[in-house]
């Protein structure tokens, strides 16, 4: 799932400077918009992995 998230990530990136590049401001905007969705996506998937450890660890601890 994490490649997926930084795949969309760097595509947000390149979207925002190809709109910066070329002046078109929708573009660019568009792409701010889906570079902060993606890190989202990425500290979601971190949260999800850091909840399963520490599950994982306090069934391994009983």
């Amino acid at each position: 799932m994490e490649l997926i998230t930084k795949f969309r990530e760097l595509k947000a990136m390149a979207k925002q400077r190809l709109g910066a590049r070329t002046g078109n401001r929708r573009l660019a905007a568009e792409g701010r918009t889906e570079t902060a969705e993606a890190r989202l996506l990425r500290t979601r998937d971190k949260i999800k992995a850091t909840a399963r450890k520490i599950r994982r660890e306090f069934r391994s601890s009983r």
